[in-house]
């Protein structure tokens, strides 16, 4: 018998661990991919928006060569964090239910049962894409995840968004000599992107370095060309790879599979934002899971202060 079992083996469910460390509660991580999965399936050349020290957990120094860690640090940093304070920690083991029966939770993984006090879920949000619902999306050319801009050399690349994922693809693939070009739906790149990155793609675009599209949206994908919407008309060009970089989302079934209610509208769920705790009584959610499909909304360094909310909230009861 638990205290506490976590799902989810990233930033915040690690945060939530070592909160629950430190008051003496027994508990286990549980997480369906490696450690840190989401961070681990970033590109390989990411630089993180935030500080080191807006990062850290615990109360552990997060130390960097820069003002601003690489995805690289970021691993090695939850690792140490991890092994460091021998958290433990259950990798590729997934989930499959969460029932709650005279107070005591029984979760039923893909390897064994459990039985918990009190379920943290942690699951963040970067394992389902947003999918453009169009004509030839299911081709193995369309990508909605992205590593490595090296892959795409000489190719002729459609990326979709305006958003710091899209602009970073667009930016790195085009360096790396391929011809790029942005489908962006509004009227402008996005004033979220990285103040740094922002005038790089405005002036490469200007410059007719990247061709952009903007008012416009991707319509149908082909084996070598697209077709694209645009405010003068449907425009064909040729195409070799499409990065839909359209944002990712929560997964709201499982959500709803453990009772948790959802808005209607942007699929938010319901908990108490002073404990966290969910409509289910003695389930939490802690992370970016907490902002449906408002994904911008929770970050780590705004996120990790719910571990020592929940933690502090079932010390009480």
């Amino acid at each position: 018998m638990l205290d506490i079992l976590i799902i989810g083996g990233g930033p915040i469910g690690l945060a939530c661990a070592l909160e629950a460390q430190t008051e003496g509660l027994s508990f286990l991580i549980v997480e369906k991919g490696c450690l840190v999965n989401s961070l681990y399936n970033y590109p390989s050349t990411m630089t993180f928006f935030s500080t080191s020290e807006k990062l850290e957990i615990g109360g552990i120094p997060f130390v960097t060569i820069s003002n601003k860690p690489t995805r690289s640090e970021a691993l090695e940093y939850y690792r140490r964090v991890a092994t460091s304070n021998n958290l433990p920690i259950n990798l590729f083991e997934e989930v499959k239910s969460v029932k709650k029966e005279n107070d005591i939770f029984t979760i039923i993984t893909s390897k064994a049962t459990y039985q918990a006090k009190k379920v943290i879920v942690s699951t963040g949000f970067y394992d389902i894409a947003v999918t453009l619902g169009i004509r030839g999306e299911d081709l193995p050319k369309v990508k909605h995840y992205y590593k490595d801009p090296h892959y795409y050399a000489m190719q002729k690349i459609v990326v979709v968004g305006s958003s710091n994922s899209a602009i970073d693809v667009a930016l790195e693939t085009y360096r790396k000599g391929a011809e790029v070009t942005l489908v962006i739906r509004g009227d402008e790149v996005s004033d979220r992107v990285k103040y740094w990155v922002r005038p790089d793609i405005i002036n490469r675009i200007k410059e007719g370095s990247i061709k952009a599209y903007f008012n416009s949206h991707l319509k149908t994908v082909r084996e070598h060309e697209v077709d694209i919407e645009t405010p003068a008309g449907l425009v064909t060009i040729p195409n070799d790879f499409v990065m839909a970089m359209t944002g990712y989302k929560p997964n709201f079934d499982f959500l709803k599979k453990l009772g948790i209610t959802l808005t209607e509208d942007k699929f938010i769920p319901q908990y108490n934002p002073e404990t966290m705790e969910t409509n289910l009584p003695g389930l939490y959610l802690a992370g970016v899971v907490c902002g449906g499909m408002d994904t911008h909304l929770w970050f780590i360094e705004n996120s990790r202060v719910h571990a020592e909310m929940i933690i502090e909230d079932i010390i009480k009861k």
